[in-house]
């Protein structure tokens, strides 16, 4: 499941930043659409890179979860949604940190 997942994140990822380059209304638009294509793609990847993360798939979650909450928040302003979604995006960002030291841990303690 998190593979499946994780290929979903990767296509809206290259969806939303082709978008971006091509059909943007704004360069700030284009901006958000490609950071947050940028974060998600990356962190799509990771979560096929780690899958025989030592014990769990907790970091992996962590990192998809941060992902999508950053990216969508970007996503949806980027498509007119009001700019209090700008302060959403941070919440992803602090889950994509705490899913990397997550894997840092679970490297160092390999449990």
């Amino acid at each position: 499941m998190i593979a499946v997942l994780a290929a979903l994140s990767a296509a809206i990822a290259i969806g939303a930043s082709a978008f971006g380059a091509h059909g943007a209304s704004n360069p700030q638009a284009a901006e958000w659409l490609r950071t947050g294509g940028i974060y998600q793609l990356i962190h799509a990847v990771a979560a096929f890179a780690l899958p025989s993360l030592p014990g769990g798939r907790g970091p992996i979650v962590t990192l998809l979860v941060g992902s999508l909450i950053f990216a969508v928040t970007l996503y949806a302003m980027a498509l007119g949604a009001p700019r209090w979604f700008g302060p959403i995006t941070p919440i992803g960002g602090a889950l994509m940190i705490a899913g990397w030291l997550w894997v840092a841990l679970r490297f160092v303690t390999k449990s």
